[in-house]
C-alpha cells in the first residue's frame, strides 16, 4: 500500500445535513438595518408621514399614547375578550377532538362537520353572532371561540393519530386498562401537537379580536387602530399595530414557556 503524504490534509465533515445553527445577532442587526433605512427614507422626504410615519414618529406617538393611559385601556379590553374566547374554544375543541381522537365513531361522525366548518372565515359569521347574543362582549366572544375552537379540534385529533401504535399495542400486550392508556400513553404522546395547535389558535384568537373590534366596539385596540385610520392619525395607527406585535410576542413567549414546562420530561 502506497505510504500516506505528509502534506495530506484529513477530509473536512460534510454530514451536516443542513442542520440549523443560530445566530442571535442576526435579527438584531436586519431589524436595525430596517428600521434605520425606513428613517432615513422618511428624513428625507422620499416617503410622505402621510402615508408611512417615520419610527421616530411611532415612538412619540407610542409615548405619549402610553403616559395617557389610553393604549393599555384598549389593552385590557382585548386582551379580557381574547382571554375568555380562547380559553372557551380550547376547552371545547379539546374536548372534541381528543373524542374523535380516541373514538373511531366519533371521528366518523364528526370530521365531516369539521372539514365542512373550519374554512369559514370566522368573522363572517359575526353579523350573525351579534343578532344571537347583542352587540355587546358575548358576540366578540363567541366569535374568538368559534375562530379558536377548529384549529384546536384539528390539532388534537391529529396528535392522537402521531402517537406511535407500538406504544399502545405494547400498554395492551402488558394488560394495561383503556384509561390507564389514554392518560400515560396517548395523552403525553399527543401533548406536543396540541401545544403547537395552541400556538396557532393565540395567532388566530388576535386577530379575531381586532376584526370583531373593528365591526361592533368603541374600546379595544381594534377599535382605536379603525378610529386612527378614520382620522388619518397614521402615527397612531401604527403605534396600536405595534402594541398588537408586542402582545403577539408576549403570548407566544408565554406559549413557549408553558410547552417548555409541560414538556420537561422529554
Amino acid at each position: 500500500m502506497p505510504e500516506r503524504s505528509e502534506t495530506s490534509r484529513p477530509v473536512p465533515f460534510r454530514g451536516g445535513g443542513f442542520h440549523y445553527v443560530p445566530r442571535k445577532a442576526v435579527p438584531w442587526i436586519g431589524f436595525v438595518l430596517v428600521l434605520t433605512l425606513w428613517q432615513a427614507l422618511c428624513s428625507f422626504g422620499v416617503i410622505s408621514p402621510l402615508f408611512l410615519p417615520s419610527p421616530e414618529a411611532i415612538g412619540v406617538a407610542l409615548w405619549r399614547l402610553s403616559e395617557s393611559g389610553a393604549i393599555f385601556s384598549h389593552l385590557g379590553w382585548s386582551l379580557q375578550r381574547i382571554l375568555a374566547g380562547w380559553a372557551i374554544g380550547t376547552a371545547a375543541g379539546l374536548l372534541v377532538g381528543l373524542t374523535m381522537g380516541i373514538f373511531s365513531a366519533a371521528r366518523s361522525l364528526g370530521l365531516p362537520f369539521v372539514s365542512a366548518l373550519f374554512p369559514i372565515p370566522k368573522i363572517a359569521l359575526l353579523p350573525l353572532l351579534i343578532l344571537w347574543f347583542g352587540i355587546g362582549e358575548p358576540s366578540k366572544i363567541a366569535v374568538i371561540a368559534l375562530g379558536v375552537f377548529f384549529p384546536t379540534v384539528i390539532s388534537a385529533y391529529t396528535a392522537c393519530d402521531s402517537v406511535p401504535r407500538n406504544l399502545i399495542r405494547m400498554g395492551q400486550s402488558f394488560g394495561l386498562s383503556g384509561q390507564t392508556i389514554v392518560s400515560e400513553i396517548l395523552l403525553p404522546g399527543a401533548m406536543p401537537g396540541i401545544l403547537s395547535g395552541f400556538r396557532i389558535s393565540a395567532s388566530i384568537a388576535l386577530i379575531l379580536v381586532v376584526a370583531a373590534e373593528m365591526i361592533g366596539a368603541q374600546h379595544g385596540i381594534g377599535a382605536f387602530i379603525l378610529s386612527a385610520g378614520n382620522l388619518m392619525q397614521t402615527d397612531q395607527l401604527l403605534a396600536g399595530v405595534v402594541m398588537l406585535s408586542i402582545l403577539g410576542l408576549l403570548i407566544s413567549f408565554i406559549l413557549g414557556r408553558v410547552e417548555t414546562w409541560v414538556l420537561r420530561w422529554r
